[in-house]
């Protein structure tokens, strides 16, 4: 079974590409294949236009039919995820999340925004037909950051919850598949997080 990692962000990397992946590889230690998807990649006039006819937004859309799961990140605008996501889910057919599983991810400059998933993305997620949406996860600036050396780091509140969201997510997929999950103690921590993402202060964005 495979999972999608769809982000959202018009900035790459940013703090919530690197959270996405961060995921990713945690997922792939438990035995999971991903995919990426960034929705910036896409190109802006067929992605505007709904051009089903353009061959990378044909791809884009086949991705999500052909994933099991789907871990979606997006940085929070004006209380809301993003229009550059919003017009990639406006792309997919009426129950093109059916049957799959989504963990929603958001980064943020505060607190203010903590349940803008829930309110803004969760209910559409929903409408195209998840067959489960787990616990929103909400990251603000202050509690991530970026080491050249040492790769992406959480505060340890925040760590548990993304591990939280991680354990739910890789379950849900054993059981999609009959398998039981790994013990904890087969499950292995990587030493350095996000190799492929390097730091650039410009790219310190949500």
């Amino acid at each position: 079974m495979s999972i999608l990692l769809l982000g959202g962000s018009p900035q790459l990397p940013s703090s919530s590409s690197r959270l996405l992946l961060h995921i990713g590889e945690q997922l792939a230690l438990q035995g999971h294949s991903y995919a990426r998807l960034h929705v910036r990649d896409l190109p802006a006039r067929a992605l505007l236009l709904a051009d089903y006819d353009d061959v990378a937004i044909a791809r884009a859309v086949r991705a999500v039919a052909d994933a099991d799961a789907i871990v979606i990140a997006t940085p929070i605008y004006k209380a809301s995820y993003t229009g550059l996501l919003k017009a990639f889910l406006d792309l997919l057919p009426q129950d093109g999340l059916a049957g799959k599983l989504v963990l929603p991810l958001a980064t943020g400059g505060g607190h203010a925004h903590t349940l803008a998933l829930d309110y803004a993305l969760r209910p559409v997620l929903h409408a195209l037909g998840a067959k489960q949406v787990f616990t929103s996860i909400y990251v603000n600036a202050q509690q991530l950051a970026w080491h050249e050396e040492r790769g992406l780091s959480l505060d340890a509140p925040i760590a548990e919850r993304v591990q939280a969201g991680i354990e739910e997510l890789s379950t849900g997929l054993f059981v999609l598949q009959g398998r039981r999950p790994p013990a904890p103690a087969e499950v292995p921590h990587p030493v350095r997080s996000l190799q492929d993402q390097p730091y650039a202060p410009q790219f310190q964005a949500a």
